[in-house]
């Protein structure tokens, strides 16, 4: 399949709290590739400034529903809200 869709999601999370979000990321990294409706790919960015998730899905639509699944309300999100030291810019892309 191919990716025709991203979600970024661009976190700031001090120096002394990413050990803990890439835990996070790598707790939920396979099941999401599993079990996410049009999952394709997931990376982890990491910048001086920020942290960003690099989602990759086959549409916009199943990145939309990801938001919404229980597994980025009731298991990412909680994992992360800790972590943050201002709330997250979310954004998704269709590949031209």
């Amino acid at each position: 399949m191919k990716v025709n869709a991203y979600l970024e999601i661009t976190m700031k999370i001090d120096e002394i709290n990413r050990p803990a979000a890439a835990k996070v990321y790598m707790d939920y990294r396979g099941p999401f590739l599993q079990t996410i409706s049009g999952a394709l790919t997931k990376d982890l960015l990491i910048r001086d400034e920020d942290v960003q998730v690099l989602h990759g899905f086959d549409s916009t639509e199943h990145a939309r529903a990801y938001l919404e699944s229980a597994m980025f309300q009731n298991d990412v999100f909680v994992g992360l809200k800790p972590l943050w030291s201002a709330e997250p810019e979310v954004r998704i892309y269709a590949v031209a």
